[in-house]
């Protein structure tokens, strides 16, 4: 029984089409993610990027820093497209941007946005003339732009004007105050440069990533009170694990519950041997536990106690979560709405039934000392009560049985 969620107002931005995904414009918010692989090893960048799209992200960065990256693009893009994958491609450029896509205009073809730094886009004099560069690339190939602060390369020059500029001020202002400016002062500095030079405000996204939590929430706020410009979110360096999560969660949920952000990425550190793809879940479950979008059934299962001695429901939460996961790609297709369902998966008779009462179908299953049946809901009322040794096997079938009947 899905639950009825207050809407969030959305900051108001400019609608940015990238290759044929809308970020902005009061769209619903996107998920991107972004490759690890070396983009010249095209076998490796293709399984890469189909990974990260069949997992869910709907744009994906590669990193295009050398002739060899930057010729493997229109053939990753071709291989993506031979596997029924036209996820948007999106070329993260550094340092020698303006080169490689005067040189390889194929790869500027292939793209469906650029990401360029304006920190080091090029220093001194070359700066203005080299980032003009890969801004009339990006009109003579009607792309996208994302122009992407870090303060990791923060323009030096710009801070050392505003640190000076405070520094003679009567009042001068806490250093990291300066920094926060900066961001965001590179940021629209940089985008209405873009504009001078012929890019229209519905080609550009920006961004103003840092790596902690407060800082990021104080730049995205200042940005978007200042512009209707789409808007990228990320935690930068977010981290491994735990931390990691628990630190893009807490900066993007606040930022999001204001409606400030039109496109989202968990920059996660994966464990050694990890699966890429999940930045990709995080990122959905952030969206999907804020009611913002719906990608996989809900389950709700309960953390246990004492009462749970028995592992047997945390191991079917996970089973049906695992299944129902695997299940969505072909789901998507043929029962709309599915993603929207809740599945309750719970321990014992304390929480059991009301929580499997709340659900679409739920099951309450026994607790320690508890009589061995597991009652199912299914839309608030009792419809079954399993009992034995296939309890788990039962139970998937109804989940099967209830998708049928009521998405089909």
């Amino acid at each position: 029984m899905s639950q009825a969620v207050p809407p969030v107002i959305r900051h108001e931005t400019v609608a940015v089409n990238v290759g044929g995904v809308r970020v902005g414009g009061g769209a619903p918010v996107v998920v991107q993610s972004m490759t690890n692989t070396d983009t010249a090893d095209v076998d490796a960048t293709v399984t890469q990027v189909a990974q990260l799209a069949q997992a869910g992200s709907e744009l994906v960065r590669i990193t295009v820093n050398s002739d060899a990256a930057a010729a493997a693009v229109p053939h990753i893009r071709e291989r993506l497209e031979a596997r029924g994958l036209d996820v948007p491609l999106i070329g993260d450029f550094h340092f020698n941007g303006h080169k490689l896509l005067a040189a390889h205009s194929a790869c500027a073809e292939a793209l469906a946005k650029y990401r360029i730094n304006p920190g080091n886009v090029g220093r001194g004099s070359k700066r203005d003339e080299q980032f003009a560069a890969l801004i009339e690339t990006a009109c003579r190939h009607d792309k996208a732009v994302r122009i992407g602060v870090n303060w990791g390369s923060l323009d030096q020059a710009l801070l050392a004007r505003l640190m000076d500029a405070n520094q003679a001020s009567r009042q001068p202002r806490d250093n990291r105050d300066i920094i926060h400016e900066a961001m965001v002062t590179s940021a629209l500095e940089s985008a209405e440069q873009a504009l001078r030079l012929g890019l229209n405000k519905d080609r550009i996204v920006l961004s103003v990533k840092m790596s902690g939590v407060q800082d990021l929430i104080a730049v995205y706020r200042a940005l978007a009170a200042q512009s209707t410009y789409a808007l990228h979110l990320g935690l930068t360096e977010a981290g491994m694990g735990a931390k990691g999560i628990v630190a893009s969660t807490a900066a993007l949920a606040v930022l999001l519950q204001q409606g400030i952000g039109d496109t989202i990425r968990v920059s996660l550190t994966p464990e050694p041997g990890g699966s890429r793809s999940e930045e990709v879940r995080v990122a959905q479950e952030i969206l999907q536990s804020m009611g913002l979008r719906a990608f996989t059934p809900t389950v709700v299962a309960c953390p246990g106690c004492g009462r749970t001695t028995s592992d047997y429901f945390q191991q079917l939460a996970q089973d049906i979560q695992g299944w129902l996961r695997s299940r969505m790609p072909d789901w998507q297709r043929r029962y709309p709405g599915v993603e929207n369902m809740t599945v309750a998966v719970m321990g014992c008779v304390v929480n059991g039934p009301g929580e499997s009462k709340h659900a679409n179908i739920g099951i309450s299953l026994p607790g320690t000392g508890e009589r061995p049946v597991a009652p199912v809901y299914v839309d608030g009322e009792k419809t079954v009560t399993l009992k034995g040794d296939r309890i788990a096997a039962e139970f998937q079938v109804l989940v099967a049985e209830y998708v049928e009947q009521h998405y089909g």
